[in-house]
């Protein structure tokens, strides 16, 4: 069994942990131990129960840790950022599991970070739910130039995919001036 100092919050929710974790390292610790636990280096336990709470303890006691610290890295980084954790999460964007890159794209929406291709790249993604994610994460960063990818995810087979698509749409349509997302008319050079 894991000892878990008592003052450690693991039972609260991960904003909470992040936010302890930060008053007892620094913002740049946590920062940096979050970016090494997304590129899938031990950083200690201490900080894997910060990141991943009840979770990480039963990794601590025997569990396999599978994908798990990987994912609860790029979560952290949804509570706390310096500009140098970008490389890191643009990584987890194409990493193996399918739940660090979903994680790694709400944390490229919630940063607004400019990752646009390899986004569009998560949009054919084999796991819906990273599909799904890619959708909601170009409504978040993208302009008009990204419809004609949100317009097929509009057929796509799972019914979330299909919805988080439609409200990108919604979404960068509201932003965007009417000529840059309405078609072509034939009578442009650009309808060819």
């Amino acid at each position: 069994m894991t000892n878990i100092p008592a003052d450690l919050p693991i039972e609260e929710p991960p904003a909470a942990r992040i936010a302890h974790a930060v008053a007892a390292l620094g913002e740049g610790e946590v920062v940096s131990r979050s970016v090494a636990l997304l590129a899938g280096y031990n950083v200690g336990d201490e900080f894997l129960l910060y990141a991943g709470g009840t979770h990480a303890k039963g990794i601590l006691d025997g569990a396999p840790p599978l994908y798990w610290p990987e994912v609860w890295g790029a979560r952290a980084l949804m509570y706390v950022w310096d500009d140098s954790a970008q490389i890191a999460v643009r990584a987890g964007l194409t990493n193996q599991a399918w739940r660090v890159r979903e994680m790694s794209a709400k944390v490229t929406a919630a940063r607004g970070l400019p990752f646009l291709e390899e986004i569009t790249a998560l949009a054919t993604d084999d796991n819906a739910r990273v599909r799904a994610q890619a959708a909601r994460t170009l409504g978040e960063i993208a302009d008009a130039g990204a419809l004609p990818t949100l317009s097929a995810l509009l057929k796509d087979k799972d019914i979330d995919v299909r919805r988080q698509a439609g409200s990108a749409i919604k979404a960068i349509n509201g932003r965007t001036p009417a000529e840059d997302t309405a078609a072509p008319d034939a009578g442009t050079p650009d309808a060819e």
